[in-house]
C-alpha cells in the first residue's frame, strides 16, 4: 500500500511539477572569431560546440550571416565544411541575414535583399541533406522600430516560408565572450575560470527571472528559447551549462518543439528601437511597467568593464 501511494505521489509531481523545456539556439554561425583567422583555432571552437551538443543530447539551432562564408574568391572552403560538420551532426541551421545589418538602421527593402542574399550557401546544404530552411533570426533582435516596418518584414518571412525564431531567455554572453576572450590573450587561467563560473551561474539566474516572467504573465511555465553566440566561452561552457540546466529539471528541445508552445501566437502590440526577450515584448503588449522588469539579472560590472 504505501509502495503504491509512493508511485501516485511520484506521479502526482511530476504532472504537477513536470520538467521545465529549453532550445538552444546559436548566433553569429559559423563562428565568432574576434579577428583570429587561423582556422585551428576556429576549427577548435566550433568542434567544441559541436561535441558538446551531441554530448548533452541537445538538439541546437545555429544561425549563420553568409558574409562570414565568402571572400574575394568566392565560397571559403573550410567556413563551408563547418557548416556542413553541423548539419551532419543532426543540428539544425537557420538565416541570420548575410551581414548583420540593424533593421533599425536600412530601409525594409535593403534588408530584406540581405536575408535572401544570407541563405545562398544554407539552402544548398540543407537541401543536400534533405532538409528544409525554415528560420530566420533577427540581428539584434530587432523586428522594426515601428508596426509598418515590423508588418512589413513578418510579410515578406510569410512570404518565403520563413518562421521567426524568437528569444526568450535574453542575456549578454556577447560581453562575456569578449572578456574571456581578453583573459585567454592575457593567459590569465585564473580569471579565465572566474568567468566561466560567473558567466554559467549569471545563465542561471537569467532562466529562473525568465521563469517568474513567464509564470506571472502567462500562469505556466512555457518553452523557452535561449539565445547564445557561437564564441569560444560557450564552446568551453557548453557541457557547465547543460549541466546548470539539468540541475534546474530542464529537457533540452528542437525549435520546432519550441515552438509548439501557444504562448508563442501572443501578439506584439508594442514596437520600439529594443532588442530584447519575446517575453519582454509580450509585457510590453500587455501593459506591463517598470516595476516587473525590475529584477532582471544585470551583467557583473568587471564583464562590462572587461568588454569596453
Amino acid at each position: 500500500m504505501r509502495l503504491y501511494l509512493f508511485i501516485v505521489l511520484c506521479s502526482f509531481s511530476v504532472l504537477c511539477f513536470g520538467q521545465h523545456k529549453v532550445c538552444f539556439s546559436v548566433d553569429d554561425m559559423p563562428v565568432v572569431n574576434y579577428g583570429i583567422n587561423d582556422t585551428t583555432y576556429q576549427g577548435e571552437l566550433f568542434d567544441g560546440l559541436v561535441s558538446a551538443f551531441n554530448r548533452n543530447h541537445i538538439p541546437a539551432i545555429g544561425f549563420v550571416n553568409e558574409k562570414k562564408v565568402w571572400n574575394e574568391a568566392g565560397e571559403i572552403t573550410f567556413q563551408v565544411n563547418l557548416l556542413n560538420r553541423w548539419i551532419n551532426s543532426g543540428l539544425e541551421l537557420g538565416n541570420h541575414s548575410y551581414s548583420h545589418y540593424d533593421y533599425n538602421e536600412i530601409s525594409c527593402k535593403d534588408f530584406t535583399d540581405d536575408i535572401l542574399k544570407g541563405e545562398t550557401i544554407l539552402r544548398k546544404l540543407l537541401l543536400a541533406n534533405n532538409k528544409q530552411l525554415k528560420y530566420f533570426r533577427h540581428p539584434f533582435l530587432h523586428i522594426g522600430n515601428t508596426k509598418d516596418k515590423a508588418d512589413s518584414l513578418a510579410e515578406f518571412l510569410s512570404a518565403h516560408n520563413y518562421t521567426t525564431a524568437p528569444v526568450t531567455i535574453d542575456n549578454e554572453d556577447y560581453l562575456f565572450a569578449v572578456a574571456y576572450h581578453r583573459a585567454l590573450k592575457k593567459q590569465d587561467s585564473a580569471l579565465v575560470k572566474q568567468i566561466r563560473t560567473d558567466f554559467v551561474n549569471y545563465i542561471e539566474q537569467k532562466v529562473k527571472y525568465y521563469e517568474k516572467q513567464s509564470l506571472t504573465l502567462f500562469g505556466k511555465d512555457i518553452n523557452q528559447i535561449l539565445l547564445i553566440h557561437a564564441s569560444k566561452l560557450n564552446s568551453d561552457c557548453i557541457d557547465a551549462l547543460a549541466a546548470m540546466f539539468t540541475k534546474n529539471n530542464y529537457e533540452f528541445i528542437s525549435m520546432d518543439e519550441a515552438l509548439k508552445d501557444d504562448v508563442y501566437n501572443t501578439p506584439v502590440t508594442k514596437y520600439g528601437k529594443w532588442g530584447i526577450s519575446w517575453i519582454d515584448r509580450w509585457a510590453l503588449s500587455m501593459g506591463k511597467k517598470g516595476d516587473f522588469f525590475k529584477d532582471e539579472p544585470v551583467t557583473p560590472d568587471y564583464i562590462t568593464k572587461m568588454a569596453e
